[in-house]
Parts: C-alpha cells; sequence; structure tokens
C-alpha cells in the first residue's frame, strides 16, 4: 500500500522564495493537484496533518508559506494548543502579517504556487483543486477568479471577510469564476456575518458560478483546526466528505 510522502518545498516567486509543504501518495504516479491555503496561524503541524490525509485520497497536495516575506515556517511561533482567548497576544502577531498581505501580493504568488504544482511529476496534467481555510478561502476565491484556466474546483471552510463594502473584496471577482465551489461556513463566526454570507451568494448566482453554501450550526469559525479551542470533530469530518465529494467529482 502507498504511504504519504511529505516534505518541506521551496517555490521561487516574483516577489522571493516562499517555503510550502508538499504531500503525495509515493506510488510513483501522478496524482490532481491540490493548492491548500493555510489560515492566519500559517504553515505548522496541524495543516501538514490535513494535507496529508487529503493527499492519502489521491491527491499531490502544495501547502505554501503565504506569509513568506516576513520569513520561513513557523513565521510566529505558536504554543501546540492555540486558544486566543487565553493567549491573545497570539493575533497581535498574526494580524500584521495578515494586513500586509495585499491582493496583489496573492495574485503574483498564486500563479507561482500553481506553476509549481504544474511543474513537478507528481502532479497529473490538467487544472486543480484549492481549498483554503479561514483567511486562506479569500485567497483561493481570488486564485479562482484570476486562474479561471488552471482552476476546476474551489472549497473554502470558514471564511472570514469574502463579501466586504471594500472595492477589493473576494467576492467581486465571481463573475471570473468558472471553477465549481464549496463553502463550509461557520454559523457562530463574526468574520463572516449573515449578510456577507448572502452578498456572496448573490454574486455567485448572478455571475453563473456553479457553487453549494452550507451553515454548519454551532460550529465556529477555525472549526477544522484540531490544535485549537474552536476545533469542532463533528463538523470536521462533515467538511471532509464535502472536500472530498467535490474533488473526487471535479478533478
Amino acid at each position: 500500500m502507498a504511504t504519504v510522502h511529505g516534505s518541506t518545498v521551496d517555490i521561487h516567486t516574483e516577489d522571493g522564495t516562499a517555503d510550502a509543504y508538499l504531500a503525495y501518495l509515493d506510488d510513483g504516479a501522478a496524482h490532481p493537484g491540490v493548492l491548500m491555503y493555510m489560515d492566519a496561524f500559517g504553515l505548522r503541524p496541524q495543516l501538514e496533518r490535513v494535507a496529508s490525509r487529503l493527499a492519502s485520497a489521491g491527491y499531490t497536495v502544495l501547502v505554501p508559506n503565504v506569509f513568506y516575506r516576513h520569513g520561513r515556517s513557523p513565521v510566529v511561533e505558536l504554543p501546540d494548543f492555540i486558544d486566543p482567548g487565553q493567549r491573545p497576544e497570539i493575533f497581535q502577531k498574526v494580524g500584521p502579517l495578515m494586513q500586509a498581505l495585499t491582493p496583489e501580493q496573492v495574485i503574483r504568488d498564486a500563479g507561482a504556487y500553481l506553476r509549481h504544482l504544474a511543474d513537478i511529476p507528481q502532479t497529473a496534467e490538467g487544472p486543480v483543486g484549492v481549498t483554503g481555510y479561514c483567511m486562506g478561502v479569500a485567497l483561493g476565491l481570488r486564485t479562482a477568479g484570476t486562474y479561471p484556466d488552471r482552476v476546476a474546483a474551489m472549497a473554502g471552510f470558514h471564511g472570514a471577510n469574502l463579501a466586504t463594502d471594500a472595492s477589493d473584496s473576494p467576492h467581486l471577482l465571481a463573475e471570473h469564476i468558472t471553477a465549481e465551489l464549496y463553502f463550509g461556513h461557520a454559523d457562530q463566526d463574526a468574520a463572516l456575518p449573515p449578510e456577507q454570507i448572502d452578498r456572496l451568494n448573490k454574486a455567485l448566482t448572478a455571475a453563473g458560478v456553479t457553487y453549494r453554501a452550507e451553515v454548519y450550526t454551532g460550529a465556529h469559525h477555525g472549526y477544522t483546526q484540531a490544535d485549537t479551542a474552536n476545533h469542532d470533530p463533528e463538523a470536521t469530518e462533515r467538511h471532509w466528505s464535502a472536500l472530498l465529494e467535490l474533488f473526487n467529482r471535479a478533478l
């Protein structure tokens, strides 16, 4: 039986070198590529475990450190168990990193990440999947909207600030998206209130995007991350079912 191989790789971008985690089945075959965007806490063992589980289902998964301009992972030292309620200084450290990442940088970087996936022998030819968590959902939307010829499916979970009043809000790229989308929103999530979910849905519908958006009752922001205080095991397994159903069908 094939095992999952995981390693750190470097990706050359227009602005420097991004470190990333690459996971794939060590079976000598090429598998559909998946670009997985991190949450605000960054590239760490928890995300490596998520990537490895996805790889075990038959995908080649790349998880870049999107904060690479500020250093290699871990950019911010984190405890083994993350509870921002008890450790407010964590957000004091990651907040400025999030704010510093501009949409223009995200788009440039996404091109480099997609090229890297396409160029390695472990990735099968054809469009890829994108998935993201927390801030990574916005990055996934921007990637799908900017590289529609490369992205066949995008799934986002407990996303934040997806449909704001800003002139560069991610939802405004809806008209350019050709990928099939899935969203697993958390209903206990101040980072994506109901009015933003409604605005996102209306933009996708108006653009003719094929998508499904579900609200996970009782789930909090960050519900998929087992190393955080907001982890919800039941919602996490629901997310896995939805993610694999989409990718298995669309990739």
